[in-house]
């Protein structure tokens, strides 16, 4: 009976680490090539002191419990990178930007945990 919990909590990981419809993901060191590019917006997702602790400077910080009645700061024409400490906070937060029409939305692998 134990192995069936196992393997259902396994399943829920590995149904949530999953890339939602039309999200790509990029690493950590093809977005850096890209932060200088005007055209393209980034966005962090982790809380205030976290980004204050250690950030890209080219990142705008809106948390993730923020993003629902802060989208309106950003452009949904625009490619969108997603990052936060791990990859898990801005595969949600990806999720809702595409969801609410944002037409080019990229989650950053590994998040800040990778960077360079």
């Amino acid at each position: 009976m134990s192995w069936i919990i196992v393997l259902l909590i396994v399943a829920f990981f590995v149904w949530r680490m999953k890339p939602a419809k039309g999200i790509r993901t990029m690493s950590t060191t093809e977005v850096k090539a890209l932060t200088k590019d005007k055209s393209k917006q980034f966005v962090d997702v982790r809380t205030p002191g976290e980004y204050k602790g250690r950030h890209v400077k080219e990142f705008k910080n809106i948390p993730l419990n923020d993003l629902g009645k802060r989208m309106s700061e950003l452009d949904k024409d625009k490619e969108t990178y997603v990052i936060c400490q791990s990859g898990m906070r801005s595969a949600r937060a990806a999720g809702m930007l595409k969801k609410a029409g944002f037409s080019d939305v990229i989650n950053v692998k590994g998040g800040m945990s990778a960077w360079q």
